[in-house]
Formats: structure tokens, C-alpha cells, sequence
């Protein structure tokens, strides 16, 4: 049986700019994505017949979604043969994976692949990120409704996407005697791995006395254990095998896991590929808290459960010249809330040495990314240009 991921290549890949309260609007930052991708494919607009993106033109909170599949429709000039917009998806990363989907089904041969955010920008003027969940801005203190039946019983109570991380950062304090330290490791690291990269947000040296002293957002989980709110927009395009000009910068997709959880669908990715996790050279994993990206390093396979703390002890193994490079563009702890899609360029940079001045020394063959949370997610493996 032909596999979808054997019919699908990425072929483009672009970033507008990424930073901390730009104040360009989200529709220049999409175009300026979209565009930058388009060209790296060696396609025009006219070639593009597909679109997909996460979540769409409208979300739940300011900021959290800067334009539409229409909205870049009109903007480009687009003739669509296929798109997809919105939040249900197989994490962040989900609208990849669709988009592998329809061109492998022929409803589509170029779909350009997008997520924009300007949270940073859209969100000044409220008291935090969680009073944006508030009507009035936080001054009425009653739950926003937007079709979320769960919040009922957390947002009244303050209770956000930290206080889940936070829990799970303090069942591995009970159960695997993790301590503080060693979920300070990611932060580090990714902080290291961001001061090579100049597209990163916070390059400045991260220590682990600024870390351990850093103020408690929800106990044991800190200001630094979280990913940074930007204003930025990344695109790929997918393409369809054999249809791209360039087949040398072509990346391939080895295995696609769209489960609903980490486990689940980390191990729905490898059972659609030969390889195992110990051909991976590269990990860009999703990391909205420190505790996720120890969670996925699980799922994935490079350790057992409960185990992460101990597999990134002392940052030795996750750095790059590692072990296991992780997030080796800084991730969304240091280089930008890109919700996944960050991630996935930087492993296509990788993949295909465009990396600059944080290129890996020995060029990566096989990458895993992954994007979301909990039950929220989704889980690629990516080939080296052939």
C-alpha cells in the first residue's frame, strides 16, 4: 500500500519576522511568510492551489491567530482547488499533516501551509496573558464564552494552560524525584541554542541562578519554564512528490502520527516508518512549557515515562554535539511562541544545512517535531533532501 507521506514533500519554507510586540500587522507578516516560501520552492502564486492553516481566521484569545485561509486567498491572488482552516486539528501541526493528506489524494499539488500569531502586540493593555480570557479585559472577571464548556469550572478559579503543566512538573517531583534543576536544563539549553541563532528572540545568556530565582508563575513551574508570546508569521509549501523544481531541497516526511495524545501519537508516527527512534539526529519538539518537551522526549521513545528529568540532567545529551540536539533553534522557550511551526522550519534548516551560524556540524538525516499537548497533538518524522 502507497503511504501519503510517500506522496508529499515540503518544498518551501519562509518566516516573516519574528519579535516581541512588532506592531505590523498580522495580514503583512502572513504575506511576507507566505511569499518567502513560495519563492523557496521555486513556485509562483499562480502554482498554489491548496491552503491549510491552525486555527484559522478566529480563536479564542487576542492575538492567537493573525489571518484566515480567505484572508490569504485574496491577499495572493489564489485559484484554490483545496483549503482547510480551523482549531480542531491534530495539534498546531495538524494542518501539515492535512494538507500531506490532499496532495496525496490529488485535491491539491502546491498547498501552502501557514500559522501567524501577533499575541504580543494584540495583548497590550491587559493585566497577563490569562486576563485576556476575562471579559472586559479582566475588569469584569467573568469567563470569555467562545464555545469552551470546560472553562466553566477552571478560568473563574484562575486556573490556565500552567496550572495542567505545573501539576505535571509536580507529579514527577513525587513520583521520579525531579527536581528543579533539571527542568531548568531545557530552558538552558534552548537559551544556549538560541544565541547562535539570530532569528531568535532572547539570545542573552540564561543561567541556572536566574532560572532557580525567577519568579513562580504556578508552583514548581516558573517564569522561564514558559514560551514567550510573539508577533510573527512561518509558511511552508507542500508539494506534491515529483512536481517541485528543486527535488534537491525537497524535504521528505518518513511518518506522520495524528492521535490524540503524546503517547498516542508518537506511536501512531512510528508505526508508518522502518525507522526507529535511534536513527533520529534532531528533535524540535513542542515546548509551551519545559514539562511538555520532557513529555514528548517520552512519547517518542528516547527514554521511558518518568525518565525525562534524568535524560536531560546536566544538558549534556540535548545540546547540540549531543546525544539528542533539541529544539536547536532555541524553541518556543527562547525563539518564539510559533505554536509547532517554528519547530518545523527549524528542522527543515537543518535537514537541509541552511541553518547559518546554529547549523549542526553533522548535518541531520532524520529530524522528529512534534506540536501540541495532551490530547492536542501531532508527531512528524522528517527525511534529509535525497
Amino acid at each position: 500500500m502507497t503511504r501519503a507521506e510517500d506522496l508529499a514533500v515540503i518544498s518551501g519554507a519562509g518566516r516573516s519576522r519574528i519579535g516581541r510586540r512588532l506592531g505590523i500587522d498580522p495580514w503583512v507578516l502572513t504575506a511576507d511568510a507566505a511569499l518567502a516560501a513560495i519563492a523557496d520552492a521555486g513556485l509562483t502564486t499562480a502554482d498554489i492551489d491548496g491552503v491549510s492553516t491552525y486555527p484559522g481566521a478566529f480563536w479564542s484569545t487576542p492575538g492567537i491567530t493573525g489571518a484566515g485561509v480567505d484572508d490569504v486567498r485574496s491577499m495572493l491572488g489564489l485559484r484554490l482547488r483545496w483549503h482547510n482552516g480551523g482549531g480542531e486539528t491534530a495539534g498546531q501541526l495538524g494542518s501539515v499533516i492535512n494538507a500531506v493528506l490532499a496532495v496525496a489524494a490529488g485535491f491539491a499539488t502546491h498547498v501552502l501551509c501557514f500559522r501567524t500569531v501577533w499575541e504580543s502586540t494584540a495583548q497590550q493593555g491587559y493585566a497577563g496573558r490569562a486576563a485576556t480570557l476575562l471579559d472586559g479585559g479582566g475588569t469584569a472577571g467573568q469567563p470569555v464564552r467562545f464555545g469552551r464548556e470546560l472553562t466553566q469550572w477552571t478560568t473563574p478559579f484562575g486556573i490556565g494552560y500552567p496550572s495542567h503543566a505545573a501539576l505535571d512538573m509536580r507529579r514527577r517531583v513525587e513520583l521520579a524525584g525531579a527536581t528543579r534543576e533539571q527542568f531548568a536544563q531545557v530552558a538552558l539549553v534552548s537559551r544556549a541554542h538560541a544565541a547562535r541563532n539570530e532569528a531568535a528572540v532572547y539570545r542573552d545568556p540564561l543561567t541556572l541562578e536566574t532560572y532557580l530565582n525567577a519568579r513562580m508563575i504556578s508552583d514548581p513551574l516558573c517564569l522561564y519554564d514558559c514560551d514567550v508570546p510573539v508577533d510573527g508569521s512561518v509558511a511552508f509549501v507542500v508539494s506534491r512528490a515529483g512536481s517541485v523544481p528543486d527535488p534537491g531541497r525537497a524535504v521528505s516526511f518518513e511518518g506522520l502520527g495524528s492521535a490524540s495524545g503524546f503517547d498516542e501519537a508518537a506511536a501512531m508516527m512510528w508505526t508508518r516508518t522502518d525507522l526507529k527512534p535511534m536513527d533520529v539526529d534532531v528533535a524540535q519538539v513542542y515546548d509551551g512549557f519545559t514539562v511538555y518537551a520532557l513529555r514528548w522526549l517520552e512519547a517518542l521513545g528516547f527514554c521511558g515515562r518518568y525518565e525525562a528529568t534524568d535524560f536531560v540532567d546536566g544538558g549534556t545529551r540535548i545540546r547540540a554535539g549531543g546525544e539528542l540536539p533539541l529544539n536547536t533553534g532555541g524553541g518556543q522557550l527562547s525563539a518564539g511562541r510559533m505554536h509547532g511551526y517554528g519547530g518545523l522550519l527549524e528542522a527543515c534548516l537543518q535537514l537541509r544545512g541552511e541553518a547559518g551560524g546554529h547549523q549542526l556540524a553533522d548535518r541531520p538525516q532524520v529530524a522528529a517535531v512534534t506540536s501540541g499537548a495532551e490530547n492536542f497533538t501531532s508527531s512528524l518524522l522528517l527525511g534529509a533532501p535525497q
